[in-house]
């Protein structure tokens, strides 16, 4: 459920890499606004463009050009200490691969985020989000894939961060597993109230979405609103 009110805001973003002689026009002035709470999915093929906005809402990345504004400032043209705060205070990654510390249990790599948070819930609690509170004291290797996504996606949400950002949460997962991912995603976006984006390529996602963009040569060149989501283990695969 979505409040109303506008998260963060692309004008006319635009990012153009030079390989030797070549430009390379990876966006090219996306415009796109996110309200609070709101559900996205991202489609589009490889080279499309979709990785490249994530990271540059999420202040991985600079724009060439363009704006991204979040509740109305521009990180665009913050310097390296604000972005960086800006990422700690507001914003939670999930990537494809898990990146938790081997040698830490499940409850510590959770309690890692919170250190650094300003307003962290327990990492207990972020745990019980995405159901793996009898899991919190198994290392990672004792966990499978899906588990460790699932860790993954704890920590994240851990900072209670106002945007979540997922770049193909579960690209590296069978179909039974991904769903639980996305049911791990979908009660995080219910219980936090974060704006959510998920980046994949798999089409049948978008049915847990309120809405869906689809990108193609570094623009958004589809948006579809879904008036009806489905739950995970409600899809069509």
């Amino acid at each position: 459920m979505t409040s109303g009110a506008t998260v963060i805001e692309t004008r006319g973003l635009t990012k153009t890499y030079r390989n030797g002689p070549t430009e390379v026009h990876a966006l090219r002035n996306v415009d796109f606004r996110a309200q609070r709470g709101e559900f996205i999915v991202v489609l589009g093929p490889s080279g499309s463009g979709k990785s490249t906005f994530l990271n540059i809402l999420g202040g991985i990345d600079h724009a060439t050009s363009g704006s991204v504004l979040f509740d109305g400032q521009d990180i665009t043209a913050f310097g390296d200490a604000a972005l960086t705060r800006y990422r700690r205070d507001h914003v939670g990654f999930v990537f494809q691969f898990y990146n938790l510390v081997p040698s830490l249990t499940a409850l510590e790599n959770v309690a890692l985020v919170t250190e650094i948070a300003a307003h962290p819930m327990p990492p207990e609690e972020a745990l019980d989000i995405v159901g793996l509170s009898a899991r919190r004291g198994h290392f990672p290797a004792q966990l499978s894939g899906g588990e460790q996504q699932r860790v993954a996606i704890a920590r994240a949400i851990a900072k209670r961060p106002e945007l979540l950002f997922c770049d193909e949460p579960t690209g590296a997962l069978d179909s039974a597993t991904g769903v639980l991912v996305l049911e791990a995603l979908a009660e995080a976006n219910r219980s936090t109230g974060a704006t959510t984006l998920i980046i994949t390529h798999n089409a049948t996602i978008q049915q847990i979405a309120d809405r869906t963009l689809r990108f193609a040569d570094g623009r958004i060149v589809d948006e579809v609103a879904n008036p009806i989501r489905k739950r995970p283990n409600q899809m069509s695969w």
